[in-house]
């Protein structure tokens, strides 16, 4: 899922943290600070955990644990400060999500931080199996009833909305909506009175949808195996005929352009022959100029040109394509002293400086290694395919995604929990296109060599993958260092439109049982099936 990375780690407290034995709940002590806390003692060691629950989301991105709520609050949190309208939802069977207003689709849209879904509304009731009776929206301007958002099946709801009667459930959330809203213009009560009404009529359509049934949706993937089993909301998520995955969408567009930009400004040294002294000197500069653009203000983000940064611009035409891809622009005869800034579009801009980054940190890690640019074999190149699907077999929520493989910045990764001896990825073509693959490229990930993939076969298929060819295929491959990028070339050309890694085994598959890749970067001409 696009967004923050909120880097909390699920916390579900049925195990002691020492000896990993069963431990069982013991007091709900007081704390400053604290909602409420929670002893466990170990029925092994006697040792106790306390699991502190925190509201403020200060705190949280401090402890940077805890469950649903703890996870929806700050990604609600960060949601606003990036500027979007954003709401919690709370279903009264025990589960805590997200929603953003989107001026674009002029709707509310879903969001799961805890389980990187997006948009995806029918996640609990049909990929989890919850029987829902009651989700409540509740923002700074209001609380709303949206339940209907979340079921297909709103007869058996009612039946399990017990609570009080439907006419008083209304009352008191117009009672509260009004008292937050007390303090509003006419125009802004205008406005969410307007919106109000196109949701209401939203919700009562929403109702006698149909469910699509040919997609399939995962059960719930945050928590313990054994935990999730005894909510009964594993869904169909552990059948072995199926991934315990969402399909998930790479934004990744950035990415190739980044790469097509900075493909270009080698290219331009290596038709004038440049000197390689020349150009890491230039990197260099190119690299403190994003580097200083990244630590400056979000919302004013502006770096002064000095005269080596200027004279970039003034003899690689290229670098104003670089910036245009990051979504910055050269201010360079206007008045006042030259300067980068960002063009308006301040999150893509957030988004796109990392990886800029870290792909100039490879350019001059290779050239200070004395591997040098050649066109159409070194990275970076262009060609790259993006905005693709992925499915894997499984991933580690939240920062494991399998997405992650594609994002362009070195610290992300797929990890795949049970991947050691076996697992698999696919990428469907973005578009309905097909591709004939030219190569790919793997980087190690950031840690843990064993985990590193030594085999594995790429297939391609054309037919809703009831046939599968075989494209490439490794054993042994050894990555000798972190961040490694290791570039195949594929012999046999097919079209495809769904490409599928299957990897055999990991490095040290016995010791351990995880498996993960850095990066995967797929190259090759597209073309509308």
């Amino acid at each position: 899922m696009c967004g923050p990375n909120l880097d909390l780690k699920f916390r579900m407290t049925s195990r002691c943290i020492l000896c990993s034995a069963r431990s069982h709940r013991k007091a709900y002590p007081s704390y400053p600070l604290v909602t409420y806390a929670i002893l466990f003692w170990c029925n092994h060691c006697s040792s106790i955990t306390c699991f502190p629950r925190y509201n403020d989301p200060y705190k949280l991105i401090q402890t940077r644990k805890g469950r649903c709520g703890e996870w929806a609050n700050c990604f609600t949190f960060y949601c606003r400060v990036f500027g979007y309208e954003a709401r919690l939802i709370l279903d009264f069977t025990d589960h805590v999500w997200t929603e953003c207003f989107s001026n674009l689709y002029g709707r509310w849209i879903h969001l799961d931080p805890c389980e990187g879904v997006y948009d995806n509304p029918l996640l609990y009731e049909k990929g989890w199996n919850k029987k829902l009776d009651y989700a409540i929206g509740i923002s700074k301007d209001g609380v709303h009833d949206i339940t209907k958002r979340y079921t297909r099946k709103w007869h058996e709801v009612l039946s399990r909305r017990t609570i009080t009667s439907e006419d008083t459930v209304s009352a008191i959330l117009m009672n509260i909506t009004r008292k937050c809203r007390s303090g509003l213009s006419s125009n802004e009560h205008l406005a969410l009175e307007k919106r109000d009404r196109k949701e209401s009529e939203e919700l009562s359509k929403a109702t006698y949808l149909e469910v699509n049934n040919s997609i399939s949706l995962p059960g719930r993937q945050s928590g313990s195996v054994e935990w999730r089993a005894a909510r009964s909301e594993l869904g169909q998520a552990d059948s072995l005929s199926c991934s315990s995955c969402p399909i998930r969408r790479c934004v990744d567009a950035h990415v190739s352009k980044i790469h097509d930009a900075l493909s270009a400004i080698l290219s331009h040294f290596c038709d004038n022959n440049i000197p390689n002294e020349r150009i890491i000197e230039v990197f260099v500069t190119l690299r403190s100029l994003m580097q200083n653009l990244k630590d400056a203000n979000f919302k004013s983000r502006r770096v002064t040109l000095d005269q080596k940064s200027q004279q970039i611009f003034e003899i690689l035409p290229s670098a104003e394509r670089l910036l245009s891809a990051i979504s910055l622009k050269a201010e360079l005869h206007t008045v006042g002293d030259p300067s980068v800034a960002t063009d308006g579009n301040l999150i893509h801009t957030s988004l796109a400086l990392p990886v800029a980054l870290d792909a100039v940190d490879e350019i001059l890690s290779n050239y200070k290694s004395n591997i040098f640019y050649t066109k159409g074999h070194q990275f970076p190149r262009g060609n790259r395919l993006c905005s693709g699907s992925v499915l894997a077999s499984s991933e580690q929520l939240p920062i494991g995604i399998a997405t992650a493989a594609f994002d362009g910045i070195r610290l992300s990764k797929w990890e795949e929990p049970d991947g050691a001896k076996g697992c698999w990825l696919m990428y469907k073509v973005h578009g309905g296109q097909t591709c004939e693959l030219e190569s790919y490229d793997l980087m190690s990930a950031n840690d843990a060599p064993e985990r590193d993939p030594m085999g594995w076969v790429l297939e391609g298929s054309t037919d809703q993958r009831s046939t599968w060819n075989t494209i490439d295929a490794r054993s042994s491959v050894i990555f000798g260092s972190r961040f490694c990028r290791k570039s195949f070339t594929v012999d046999k050309r097919y079209k495809a439109n769904v490409l599928r890694f299957r990897f055999l085994r990991g490095r040290e598959s016995s010791a351990n049982p995880r498996f993960q890749i850095g990066s995967i970067d797929f190259y090759g001409e597209t073309h509308m099936a």
